[in-house]
């Protein structure tokens, strides 16, 4: 196997709860009815942005604000399925192919144990690559803690 034709990224978002009690809660794109959502420009669904993230710069496409920045009006309130959908279209463009992804979201709420194979059923179809996903507390620490917002953090491997 030829190394050079492996490639691997590293994607981080993190998005501050809404003061807006209507804003809806999407994570790893899927909806949470009863949580209040994360602040963005999109949808701010911090696990696919990260993912996004992660798929961009591991194949030298760009990164997320680069691709989706906030100066571009056409993804403003995208959803997450959305800019993984059209991130895995444009690294496919360049000759790329994801091997597969994992992700790890912080926070303290929503609990995610209960969506999770849902979850990364629904990323992994989107992409058409496997996407495992795992979360956890930051024990109270910081402002995922303090429950002022989520953190995601992704790894992709593509190859040529």
């Amino acid at each position: 196997m030829n190394l050079s034709n492996l490639r691997v990224g590293t994607g981080v978002d993190i998005h501050a709860f809404s003061p807006h009690p209507s804003r809806k809660m999407m994570l790893a794109c899927l909806e949470w009815p009863g949580v209040v959502g994360l602040e963005g420009h999109s949808d701010a669904d911090v696990a696919a942005h990260a993912v996004c993230d992660a798929l961009l710069i591991a194949t030298g496409v760009g990164d997320l604000g680069t691709v989706f920045g906030t100066d571009q009006p056409q993804w403003a309130g995208a959803s997450g399925a959305v800019l993984l959908a059209e991130s895995a279209r444009q690294i496919r463009a360049e000759g790329w192919e994801i091997a597969n992804v994992s992700v790890q979201i912080v926070g303290e709420k929503p609990r995610f144990l209960p969506r999770k194979v849902e979850a990364e059923e629904t990323m992994s179809e989107i992409l058409n690559a496997s996407v495992s996903i795992s979360a956890t507390t930051s024990d109270h620490l910081g402002f995922a803690g303090r429950k002022e917002g989520l953190a995601a953090i992704a790894t992709a491997l593509v190859y040529r």
